[in-house]
């Protein structure tokens, strides 16, 4: 069993993003692992493994316009079923 549920992708349309800021508070406040938060001050693309993406996607939402979410239940895919 994973420890970690969900694979979150998603990316933030805003001003003035910055990343290692968006880095450290994910890393701070929101329990999962496999964080990448890339970009520049106007784009940011975040993968995160957790077990509640409503609460990554709550603080990106908070920073600016997100878009192609992209939620995957990789228990599921684990076990060949669609994610």
């Amino acid at each position: 069993m994973l420890e970690y549920k969900f694979d979150t992708q998603l990316l933030i349309d805003g001003h003035d993003l910055d990343e290692d800021a968006i880095n450290d508070y994910i890393t701070e406040h929101l329990k999962g692992d496999c964080l990448i938060a890339v970009g520049d001050e106007d784009l940011i693309k975040i993968h995160f493994h957790t077990n509640e993406p409503w609460q990554l996607l709550e603080y990106a939402a908070s920073l600016g316009e997100i878009y192609d979410v992209v939620v995957e239940n990789m228990e599921r895919q684990e076990q060949g079923l669609k994610g």
